[in-house]
């Protein structure tokens, strides 16, 4: 049982915190790539140690954040939330002063950390908040915010980097972290799970075998994905993932129980969140590059020209959660993924040395719109499949996939890249950009299959009016 807590603040105020807390742990997946070289000639290092800037967030982010919900779910979910968001505001400020590029690393890690905690307690202290009839928008706009965050890091690392200095990208999260805290606390409600003890062998085995696989992914195309390291991680990681597979359907109270995937909208939503984000991070990944590389644009004159996908959640989503309390989510992420397929797809057949940027904007268009439909109603998918009690698990579950689905794409289609073009000439960057996101278009497609799985609000609707047949049938139905 839900342990009651008295309403504190409004659906307004939730909302605001949570789609800002949101995009600040989001905007640092990507944010560093474009500072990468002044950090470069200021700090030092070798080409693996500025590598490590980018995968130590994203590695202690990824494999902690189950971790993050649990504590959240036991301790008390505003109170984690606080705690998450000191401790990646007190990491952003050490990541600006740090003397040196191993101090900077470190700092990444931290930063991981507390976005692990804060992060998938967004959605559980949001869904409290928030009526249900009310969730599609809300969810809408959160989902919104983030999808920007994530697809606009290079643009505002980029801009930071350019007119001010590297050390801005971290700065910038310092006072809204400051703002966030006393809100949370004056303006957030409490709420707890299910109260159970936390599960520390369920919490190893996922921990370790998320950082084994992602290790191996981010390392594969520096060290060899034939090297010891590599293969061990991998190897090692999906041997533990096995584990934590078997613990979650055998053990009384698991960190994650397997029987949550036995409902066809928790199992589709997580499998489509995956593969859209290994099929969107890769491919930005790669085109941001292109735009500065090859096409010979300033950091900030690439992010400005990639404005029509990645502004464009701000503008669609809202209308596309209020469209999936009308129709259901399935369509709605099916539609998106289909989008996002097709302007991938577009980039692909155009992409060339000199490609003009009119040519460029349908699939700019039709990606930022695709994006859009996917992330208003995916979150409200992934609550609504489950009990009250458990969103927390489902949101730290959710999160992580879709984290383990942007280093594998990054990994996969810059192996892909290296291995069919390379940075020498144009021509060479572009024979290695096409095939790569040929297979990034070819993900997200697999994702919109994947949300097939989704029941339709017909069938849901139908599955809840007949008699409950086991006390593990989620509460809610999109």
């Amino acid at each position: 049982m839900t342990k009651p807590a008295a309403r504190r603040g409004s659906a307004a105020w939730a909302l605001v915190i949570t789609s800002v807390a949101g995009f600040m742990a989001a905007l640092d997946n990507l944010v560093v790539t474009t500072a990468l070289p002044s950090i470069r000639e200021d700090l030092g290092g070798a080409l693996d140690d500025l590598e490590w800037t980018v995968s130590a967030y994203t590695l202690t982010f990824a494999v902690l954040l189950m971790f993050g919900a649990a504590l959240g779910d036991r301790f008390g979910r505003r109170r984690l939330f606080g705690i998450g968001l000191a401790v990646f505001t007190g990491a952003s400020a050490a990541a600006a002063l740090a003397p040196g590029i191993d101090a900077l690393i470190a700092a990444r890690a931290v930063q991981g950390v507390g976005a692990a905690i804060m992060m998938p307690l967004t959605l559980t202290l949001l869904t409290a908040a928030v009526p249900a009839a009310r969730r599609g928008m809300a969810f809408g706009i959160w989902g919104a915010v983030n999808g920007l965050a994530v697809a606009s890091g290079p643009l505002i690392g980029g801009s930071l980097t350019e007119h001010i200095s590297w050390q801005w990208i971290f700065w910038l999260n310092v006072p809204l972290g400051l703002v966030l805290l006393p809100l949370a606390r004056l303006r957030l409600s409490e709420s707890y799970g299910t109260g159970a003890r936390l599960d520390a062998a369920g919490t190893l085995l996922a921990s370790g075998g998320l950082f084994g696989i992602v290790y191996g992914l981010i390392r594969g195309p520096i060290d060899g994905w034939t090297s010891a390291t590599v293969l061990t991680g991998l190897i090692a990681g999906a041997a533990l993932i096995g584990g934590f597979v078997h613990h979650g359907i055998n053990a009384k109270a698991p960190m994650l129980p397997m029987r949550l995937f036995r409902d066809r909208a928790f199992s589709g939503i997580n499998a489509a969140s995956l593969l859209m984000f290994l099929g969107m991070f890769g491919s930005i990944f790669l085109l941001s590059q292109y735009m500065q590389g090859v096409l010979g644009y300033s950091p900030t004159e690439a992010g400005l020209r990639m404005l029509p996908w990645t502004g464009m959640p701000m503008l669609v989503a809202p209308l596309a959660g209020a469209l999936s309390d009308r129709i259901g989510g399935r369509p709605v992420v099916a539609a998106g993924l289909a989008l996002q397929a097709i302007g991938l797809a577009w980039f692909a057949v155009v992409v060339t040395a000199d490609t003009s940027y009119a040519v460029q904007l349908p699939a700019l268009v039709i990606s930022g719109i695709g994006m859009a439909l996917y992330f208003a109603p995916a979150a409200n998918i992934v609550m609504s499949s489950v009990r009250p009690s458990e969103q927390g698990v489902a949101s730290g579950a959710n999160n992580a996939l879709r984290e383990v689905g942007g280093a594998l794409g990054v990994a996969v289609m810059a192996s892909i890249f290296a291995a069919q073009g390379g940075y020498g000439s144009a021509q060479q960057f572009v024979d290695g950009l096409q095939p790569a996101l040929w297979v990034g278009s070819g993900m997200v497609a697999l994702g919109a299959l994947a949300s097939l799985l989704i029941p339709t609000r017909r069938a849901a609707a139908k599955a809840a009016e007949a008699p409950e047949r086991s006390e593990d049938r989620p509460l809610a139905t999109v």
